[in-house]
């Protein structure tokens, strides 16, 4: 008499091993998002590796030499850099770093006071001036770039240092950052206390917002400081004096000139390297203030 076979019953301890082998569907979702972190910082750090390896090639290595691979003549680069036309590399960067600097002060203080304003008081037309600095947010420099030349053309400022200042006071992105932070980080009730005491508007605005503001205002003054440094079509349409050119636009002029001499591409590649180090430099001063305590000005005050 034949028997019949039966099949083995998986166990408990079988079924917990099977699960102990493979990962949690959970956790292998929650990877997701880190690989797309790291592709996305791989896409944007590739061309700076670019940049600073290929800034210390010579312009003959630079063509023959595999691209990832350093070379031997940054010192050379930078001695070439530094005598071109009497160092006015230097010039266009301390332009980039007037331009940038000062403009993002500027549009900094315009963005707190505005932003405070539209946050803290409720008067006529509020929200209609607020939707209009969305629109502003949504519309793109290019459209603006002529409109502004021949108002500036017209009150005889362009080829000026102002002509590419007054452009970048108004930001209407900063202004709505402002107006955010300001709602979020600003409570009513310690105002309303200011008031009570008798201090007058001005000081409540120093002494106690403008404190629990600033790392709202870091961040502004922060995207507004790169925006400027890193703008182009505003200089090239205002500007024709080269020696108050960018170090955006002192570049492209080299680049252009790459083309009839290609030994100046060393020197252009050399010149971005370095205009990359002072935005480094301010974001790693900058970013300690983004963990001030939101109530810290209230503390102290």
């Amino acid at each position: 008499m034949s028997s019949l076979a039966v099949p083995h019953a998986p166990s408990a301890a079988d079924a917990a091993g099977r699960a102990r082998s493979r990962p949690p569907l959970r956790r292998r979702i929650a990877l997701v998002p880190t690989l797309t972190l790291l592709l996305g910082a791989l896409y944007c750090l590739l061309p700076v590796a670019w940049v600073v390896i290929a800034s210390t090639k010579s312009g003959r290595e630079l063509f023959t030499t595999f691209t990832f691979l350093p070379g031997t003549g940054f010192a050379d680069n930078l001695r070439d850099l530094n005598a071109y036309r009497d160092g006015v590399y230097w010039q266009w960067m301390g332009n980039s770093a007037l331009y940038a600097g000062l403009g993002a002060l500027l549009s900094t203080c315009v963005s707190a006071f505005s932003g405070y304003a539209l946050a803290m008081y409720r008067f006529r037309g509020r929200e209609t001036m607020f939707n209009i600095l969305l629109a502003g947010v949504l519309m793109p420099p290019i459209i603006l770039a002529v409109p502004q030349y021949l108002l500036l053309a017209k009150a005889g400022l362009t080829d000026s240092y102002w002509s590419v200042l007054l452009p970048q006071i108004l930001s209407p992105y900063g202004v709505y950052l402002a107006r955010i932070y300001a709602a979020a980080a600003v409570p009513g009730d310690v105002v309303e206390a200011g008031r009570m005491d008798g201090a007058s508007e001005w000081r409540i605005f120093t002494r106690i917002a403008l404190p629990m503001m600033i790392p709202g205002l870091v961040t502004v003054f922060l995207f507004q400081f790169v925006a400027v440094w890193n703008n182009f079509l505003l200089p090239y349409i205002m500007l024709s004096d080269d020696e108050k050119f960018p170090i955006t636009l002192g570049l492209f002029t080299l680049l252009e000139q790459g083309a009839n001499t290609p030994a100046l591409y060393t020197l252009v590649i050399t010149g971005a390297f370095l205009a990359v180090i002072p935005l480094v430099a301010l974001f790693l001063v900058v970013q300690r203030f983004w963990s001030l305590d939101l109530l810290s000005g209230a503390v102290k005050s």
